[in-house]
Formats: C-alpha cells, structure tokens, sequence
C-alpha cells in the first residue's frame, strides 16, 4: 500500500508537469493578448458565433464569473462529509487547467487570426463557462476518482465541451447565452456516462458511517449565497454587448427567488425533517438558473420568470426522492453531487422552455432586441419557427456529444476503474446527500 500510494502521488505530480509545461509551450507559440481599443478581432473571421472581443478588458464582469466558478462550485461540491476540503482542493484543481486548456481550444475556434490566439475579456468568460461545465461532470464522480482521473476528465471534457458549444452556436445559430445545453445540460450527462462506466458493483454495497457534523451545511450556506450574488452576472456575461442583459439580470433572479420557495413547498411534503437542510436550498436555486439559462435573454416575462423558477425548485426534490434510486439500483449509476437532478433536468427543460419562447418571437414582441437575440430572424435568413426547430434540435445534439464523450473518455488510458487511494479523495463511497439520506 506504501508503494502504490507513492505511485499515485508521483504520477499527479508528473501528469500536472507535463500538462503545465505543454501549455507554457502553446501559450508562448500561439497566445497573445488582444490589442486594446481595435476592431472586433472576431468580426473578421467567419467562426465567431456571440464571441466579440470586447474592445476594453471588463474586470467586474470577468470578477463576478471568475468567482462563480471558482468559488460558487467550489463550495457547492464540498457536502461530502469526511472530504469537504478534498473535493474543494480538486474543484481548484481542475479550475486551474481548464481555465488554460479552454483558453487554448476555444481560441483556436472563436479568437484565431494571422496564426495567433487573441485573448481578452470574452475570451477569458468563454473559459470560465467551460469550467463550469467540467466541474458540473466532475460532481457525477466526486469522491471515487483520484486527481489524476479527473485532470484526464478535464483534459478530453473540454475538447468535447468546445466542439459542442461550436457546433451549437457557430454552426446552428443556436441562442444559449447562460449555457442551459452548453453547460448544464452537457456537463450533466457527460459525468453521469462517465460515472456509468466506472461503476463497480461492490462499492456500492459498502456502507460506511458517514460524517454528521455541520461543515456540509457550512460550505452549502457559503455556496448558496455565492449563486445569489454571482449567478446573474454569469447568465448575462455573454449579453453583456447589448441591451439584453437586463433582461438576463432580472430573470434569474426572478427565477432564483421562486425556485427557493418551491423547496419550502415540496420538501416538508416529501421527508420527515422538520428543519429544512441549506442543501436542498442550494439544489433548487442551481436547478432555477440552469432552467433559465437558455431562456434569459428572451421574452420570459417576470411572471414567467417566476413560474420558470418555481418548477425548477420542484424537481430536485423530487428526483432526490423518486429519480435518484433508480440511477443507482436500475442504471448502475451513482450520481455523487446529484447533477442529474440539479443540472441535466432543468438544463433540459431550459431549452424545451428556450425553445418555446422562440417559435413565439416576434418583431412587434421584442422590437430592436429582436436582432440582439435572434439576428439570423431578424435579418430574414430564418423564420421563428425554424430557428426555434434549430433550438430544439440543439438538445439530441448536446446529449449525443455528452454521452458519447462520456463513454470515450471513461474508456480512455488510466481513467476506468483505477485506483483512488490518493488522499484528497480516497477509500469511502461517494457519500450521500441528506435528501436522499432522509428518503432511505
């Protein structure tokens, strides 16, 4: 065990050498940095999709994504109870190569010209959004791979997270501006395919007492209110270049503050606790802005909003209760941070929702945001009804990428049913989360 352990460690540490050093290596060949006060660089490349340059480096909105996804996720990952701070430290992790390898891939679709990588403000927004993706996945298997595999997860996930995003946006014209499919609804099923190949049979027959104290509800207060300050900005940090961003700001939270509600009305129904735990709160805000997310630019409506976000505070509940079983007993899959109820249904309704708000644009309904929202619609290259088909064709797309992607990378050198002894997260079961704890 001395030797294996030792093993595992030195293998993180060579992996996290090579990859840092390969990165210094295309950093230097290929990454500049975007000149200030210039023309839009993407405007003069046909593979640009909504990632404008902006001509000044926006520090508040990069700010408030940046701590998003470093520190919203961080936290919101840490419930597992004996590796709290594990999770936490392989969460910052996986931020610091994504960041850099999502700079390097998306660059080379949306920022490259005269053979270099331009990156500013957008570019590094776009990165963010992409570690958000991978740490939505890397929730499906917390707790049961070791930092090695989930660099290796990073490492493919976002090459594939790139190439779905393009074709969505580059390629299909579709709007998903806070990421419902590109990053909910991706990253959800991309974990869940992966944790479905990993599954081995007698872990989850090992029943280990898990830790009670009150840290789980600490990092889960800490991370809930991190999502009301920050999720907004994230939402809207693509619409930031045009008048739409109100309306992103608004509805999620509008969304936000319904989906919270939804928990104080099912929960008490569905379990026995007499106390509410942060953790169930947690769950239906994720769930509200991961509906509202392809939806936010559009013509929701506040009420809408509101109806929006309290349906999407239901479903975590219930699929804790009734959804959740079924993965681990019937599918063999053993969802850690619960991101199938959190993340992939309501990414999904999301776009069922973006969708439907789309075959109902019109000029008269949105007057100039019409061309900020839909420019293919407003300049008469599509009618509403086909780009609200391209919306819904955008979903089997992202589900096919996820799960194949998924299914590939498990099965990738290193990563299938291999050891996770290193300390960060070694030995236990992924733990469970006190709403399915209450529903056993």
């Amino acid at each position: 065990m001395p030797e294996h352990t030792t093993a595992s460690r030195l293998r993180l540490s060579g992996l996290c050498f090579l990859l840092q050093i390969l990165t210094i290596i295309l950093f230097a060949v290929f990454v500049r940095y975007s000149p200030e006060g210039s023309p839009s660089l993407c405007s003069q490349q046909l593979n640009c999709s909504w990632k404008n340059q902006d001509s000044g480096f926006q520090h508040p909105r990069f700010r408030d994504v940046h701590l998003q996804a470093l520190l919203g996720f961080g936290l919101l990952v840490a419930f597992l109870s004996r590796y709290g701070l594990g999770s936490t430290a392989i969460s910052i992790l996986i931020v610091a190569f994504a960041i850099q390898w999502a700079v390097l891939i998306q660059g080379f679709l949306y920022f490259f010209l005269n053979g270099k990588i331009y990156v500013g403000a957008q570019s590094m927004v776009s990165a963010d959004f992409c570690t958000a993706a991978i740490l939505i996945s890397t929730g499906a298997v917390l707790g049961r791979g070791n930092p090695v595999q989930m660099l290796l997860l990073t490492l493919l996930g976002v090459t594939l997270f790139t190439l779905n995003e393009y074709i969505l946006l580059s390629l299909m014209g579709v709007s998903d501006s806070g990421g419902s499919l590109t990053v909910h609804t991706f990253g959800a099923y991309f974990g869940l395919m992966v944790s479905r190949i990993l599954h081995q049979p007698h872990t989850d027959k090992r029943k280990e007492q898990q830790d009670t104290g009150h840290q789980p509800d600490v990092f889960a207060v800490v991370g809930t209110i991190y999502l009301w300050i920050f999720w907004p900005s994230f939402t809207s940090a693509t619409t930031v270049r045009h008048n739409t961003e109100p309306w992103a700001v608004l509805n999620t939270y509008f969304s936000l503050a319904a989906s919270t509600l939804a928990t104080f009305v099912l929960s008490p129904v569905l379990y026995e606790e007499s106390i509410l735990r942060m953790v169930q709160i947690q769950d239906a805000t994720l769930a509200s802005v991961a509906m509202m997310g392809m939806a936010g630019e559009m013509l929701v409506t506040p009420f809408g909003a509101l109806i929006a976000g309290f349906l999407a505070g239901l479903i975590p509940p219930l699929g804790f209760r009734f959804l959740t079983p079924v993965l681990r007993s019937r599918l063999k899959t053993q969802d850690t941070c619960g991101v199938h109820n959190v993340h992939g249904l309501p990414g999904i309704l999301g776009a069922l929702l973006g969708t439907l708000l789309t075959a109902l644009a019109t000029a008269d309904a949105y007057g100039g945001r019409l061309e900020l929202v839909f420019p293919l619609v407003a300049q008469g290259s599509r009618t509403a009804t086909d780009q609200a088909l391209c919306q819904l064709c955008a979903l089997p797309i992202t589900l096919l990428l996820a799960t194949l992607g998924g299914f590939l990378t498990a099965l990738s050198p290193g990563s299938p049913n291999s050891d996770s002894s290193l300390a960060l997260s070694r030995g236990s079961p992924a733990a469970k989360r006190p709403a399915e704890i209450t529903s056993c």
